[in-house]
């Protein structure tokens, strides 16, 4: 439930985002997503302890460089190229984890779901190209550490993203500070930058989070596959676009893979050999005492 939160968000996000390409440039808009969402996020958590995780530093500065080259990407090629490149590493994260007959099978459903559902064309943009590779090895990597900090007992997953959010907002900003500067005289494009960072950040991360302490790293890089499918359901619900046979047929082979893949069941673990229990004491009625064992020799 919490990571189809996370889908319908994530789509959500890139419908604010183009109110604001049309205002501020693409970097700017990455600042304003990534600094509104850490202030919120900051407001929410108050994660300052959390600040002093090596994990953190790094997380924090992988998701200022994914969102710069998102919007890079997107700025040059369409969204559905930049997603279905963005998914390729992930599906290498899900074959990994695909160690039965079965789960191989789901990877292999998903796949072409998502190509049959992106419509993937490769512009002639090779700087757009690079950029959107460079997202989806950086996205690869938000997988693996968003899943560790969701995992680590010592660290709440939640405070470990606010945390990581304030570090993305110092790292992105100056890269990308600059080309927000337009946004700040303009009282619209505060409010949709707000909403990019609310929609596209705070929702669909905290749910990742959410999903992420319950499913293992595998599953959650093949629930990624999701994404496109939610993008065709949203499309014909709110828009009234009626899906292409490629589109439903892609849409059922992702719902098939995820449907197909299963947990590995848990590893039975020794159970410790049971201590033998010691012999009963006996009871102080029970034991003579010298007073009793004289008087019964007496007798």
């Amino acid at each position: 439930m919490t990571f189809l939160v996370s889908a319908l968000f994530h789509y959500l996000g890139p419908a604010f985002a183009v109110l604001l390409f049309a205002r501020v440039d693409a970097l700017g808009v990455a600042w304003l997503r990534i600094v509104s969402a850490a202030v919120l996020l900051a407001l929410w958590r108050r994660p300052w302890a959390a600040l002093r995780r090596p994990l953190v530093l790094v997380w924090g500065a992988l998701l200022a460089l994914m969102n710069c080259c998102f919007y890079l990407a997107i700025d040059r090629l369409h969204l559905a190229t930049v997603a279905a490149i963005e998914f390729l590493p992930v599906v290498v994260l899900a074959a990994l984890g695909a160690r039965t007959p079965r789960n191989a099978a789901a990877v292999l459903l998903a796949v072409p779901g998502v190509y049959l559902l992106t419509g993937v064309h490769v512009e002639h943009d090779a700087l757009g190209v690079a950029l959107a590779f460079a997202n989806a090895a950086l996205f690869a990597g938000y997988v693996v550490l968003a899943h560790r900090a969701a995992r680590d007992p010592a660290l709440s997953g939640l405070d470990g993203l606010a945390a990581a959010m304030l570090v993305a907002a110092v790292v992105v900003t100056p890269l990308a500070g600059w080309a927000a500067v337009p946004a700040f005289g303009d009282p619209v494009a505060l409010l949709a930058g707000i909403g990019v960072g609310v929609a596209s950040s705070v929702v669909p991360y905290v749910a990742d989070q959410l999903a992420m302490a319950r499913l293992t790293r595998a599953a959650y890089a093949l629930l990624v596959a999701l994404l496109p499918a939610t993008a065709t359901v949203v499309g014909l619900v709110v828009l009234a676009q009626i899906p292409s046979a490629a589109d439903a047929a892609g849409l059922a082979l992702v719902i098939a893979g995820v449907a197909l893949r299963r947990e590995a069941p848990a590893a039975s673990r020794p159970r410790p050999a049971a201590r033998p229990s010691p012999p009963p004491r006996p009871s102080p009625a029970a034991t003579p005492t010298p007073a009793s064992s004289g008087s019964r020799g007496r007798r």
